[in-house]
């Protein structure tokens, strides 16, 4: 995703200090006040007390994976008071086992370290399940399709209301929308709608007018701009988020403390069952409304992580007192931390928009870099000198370049802080992840990108050779270079589910055609496993706390129905979740 950055959806509709319509800090704070101390059932398992003497809860009889360095699997483990008290021989946590204890049988299920997603926009995906029609693939085939869900909507829609769309997949589902198509929709009512890859949206004539959009207009700074037909004229298409704000600036409603909060629970329980038990969401914080989302975090069935935009750098600055940059501020009394700041340095290779060095296939187009080199490196030194580490979202192989030189710019190589990023790297060429490694720069992948579009970036976007070094985790894990596996949701429509992450980087395989894409850019189990747990954990800054088994780390643990390491490779996104635990709590099971 990347619209959501600075002066966002939710930064215009959910602030303390700007906007008339939405709630005061003191009010957030307030309502998330009287969530922790009411909304009890958010907490699934309850929390944990502490026994009497010893652990608490003891998990043995199953596959226990502690994902450290060490033997592949432990027989028991013990947790107290939140934390991983031993992780080892049975005896080991037998010795700990006090009258209060309880034992948890794991009848030969597989327990893991939490899962963790480190480019998941949590936020985003809750309310935009509340405010947008899904129109995308998962409901609706084709185009036509997604038109009738629209014009449908009409007839519930008072006059003068926006009809709001989302996920609409213009790869899989037939093509961009027109001006002319939502018209076909709606005439007196204003109709937008915004692909499922954050870059790009449409709107009808009506909503080109309220958004004071007329035929002489040109390039928003920051990258926005809107898409023309042959003969000149606005065909609807709207690209980037400052040109996509104008729109969604008048569409969405104020969002009040209790929407969010009510919002983000319902997300985060769908997150847990999907055996997550900490998301990353990066650049979509405020500063203003940290606080308040903290408070919240002690009621979820997740564990919160977030980075900022770089257009939030002075605010930030009061977060960056909280720790070393290298790692993690965590903020105190909750289950939230920060890492970052993020910009994005270009748009969406589904949209042909992302920055590129050769053409896209059949096309004379290179895509659209948001900023130069020098405007790259300006942003990443305005990170540095607030205190945080830089992400970069980078889809095209040009973007990726001009990202890790305005890095080493303004950073330096391996620099103390904190670790740097390349957001999804989809395109990334082998001699930048060997630049990668000098720097001491590591990229996050988008896997499913290749489970929905390996065979459209073969086919129909960059052809069969550029094709099999798209989502390169398997050359980054030659070269030595650590990596992550993430969502981005709610970037592609599909259900939470880090296994199928975990199936599609170690298998190629693609859904629309049952292909293998890029077989030689595979990575071993092991590798993708880690890129869920220990890695994820790093690239969050949270390593010393989360993403393995040892004593001493929080008790987020997720237990599995099967052991992925005896599990065919194509059928491990069939594996089921069984339970999650944060902080020794039961979250979800």
């Amino acid at each position: 995703m990347c619209l959501w950055c600075g002066r966002s959806l939710i930064a215009d509709r959910f602030t303390f200090a700007s906007a008339p319509a939405g709630p005061t800090r003191r009010q957030f704070m307030a309502y998330a006040t009287s969530v922790v101390a009411g909304v009890a059932v958010m907490k699934a398992g309850g929390p944990a007390h502490a026994a009497a003497e010893g652990a608490e809860v003891i998990f043995r009889n199953g596959t226990i994976i502690p994902m450290t360095a060490g033997p592949h699997a432990v027989e028991a483990i013990a947790i107290g008071g939140g934390k991983i008290l031993a992780a080892g021989s049975a005896e080991q946590a037998a010795a700990l086992e006090g009258s209060a204890t309880r034992i948890v049988d794991l009848q030969g299920r597989t327990l893991l370290p939490g899962l963790i997603d480190p480019h998941h926009h949590a936020v985003l995906s809750a309310l935009f399940d509340r405010f947008l029609l899904n129109i995308g693939y998962t409901g609706n085939a084709n185009r036509n399709d997604a038109l009738a869900a629209l014009k449908a909507a009409v007839a519930n829609t008072p006059a003068g209301a926006w009809v709001l769309g989302g996920f609409y997949d213009n790869v899989l589902q037939g093509g961009d929308l027109s001006m002319a198509d939502l018209d076909a929709v709606s005439t007196d009512r204003p109709v937008f709608v915004l692909y499922v890859n954050g870059h790009v949206g449409a709107a009808n004539s009506r909503a080109f007018d309220l958004a004071k959009i007329t035929q002489d207009v040109g390039e928003i700074p920051g990258g926005g701009h809107f898409g023309r037909g042959g003969d000149g004229k606005l065909n609807g298409l709207i690209y980037e988020q400052p040109a996509l704000l104008r729109f969604l600036d008048l569409a969405i409603p104020a969002i009040t403390p209790t929407l969010i909060g009510k919002a983000l629970a319902d997300y985060a329980k769908v997150a847990a069952a999907g055996g997550n038990t900490t998301l990353h969401e990066p650049g979509t914080i405020q500063p203003a409304w940290v606080d308040g989302i903290a408070e919240l975090s002690n009621t979820l069935p997740v564990r919160l992580s977030a980075s900022f935009s770089t257009a939030a750098a002075e605010a930030s600055k009061a977060y960056a007192s909280l720790g070393p940059a290298s790692k993690a501020r965590r903020i105190p009394n909750s289950r939230m931390s920060l890492y970052g700041m993020k910009f994005w340095a270009d748009g969406s290779n589904q949209a042909e928009s992302a920055a590129q060095t050769e053409p896209y296939l059949n096309s004379s187009s290179q895509g659209h870099a948001n900023y130069t080199v020098s405007q790259m490196a300006d942003l990443c030194r305005t990170a540095k000198d607030a205190g945080w580490p830089i992400l970069i979202h980078c889809q095209g192989d040009a973007a990726v370049g001009d990202a890790i030189d305005a890095i080493e710019q303004a950073f330096g190589a391996n620099p103390p802080t904190g670790l740097n990023r390349i957001e999804h790297a989809t395109m990334a060429r082998q001699d930048q992840i060997a630049r990668m490694k000098q720097l001491g720069i590591e990229p996050s992948f988008i896997p499913d990108f290749v489970y929905l579009y390996g065979a459209a970036y073969r086919d129909q976007i960059f052809g069969p050779e550029r094709a099999e070094f798209m989502v390169p985790a398997g050359a980054a894990a030659q070269a030595g270079v650590p990596f992550t596996l993430h969502s981005d949701s709610p970037a592609t429509g599909l259900p939470v589910n880090p296994l199928r992450h975990v199936q599609t980087a170690v298998t190629r395989r693609c859904s629309t055609d049952n292909s293998v894409v890029g077989a030689g850019v595979a990575v071993t189990l092991d590798q993708a496993m880690r890129a869920i747990t220990i890695n994820a954990a790093r690239q969050i800054g949270l390593e010393d706390a989360i993403g393995s088994l040892e004593p001493g780390k929080e008790a987020d643990l997720t237990i599995l129905e099967g052991d992925p390491y005896k599990t065919d490779p194509e059928k491990l996104m069939a594996i089921r979740i069984s339970e999650t635990w944060v902080a020794g709590e039961k979250a979800f099971g």
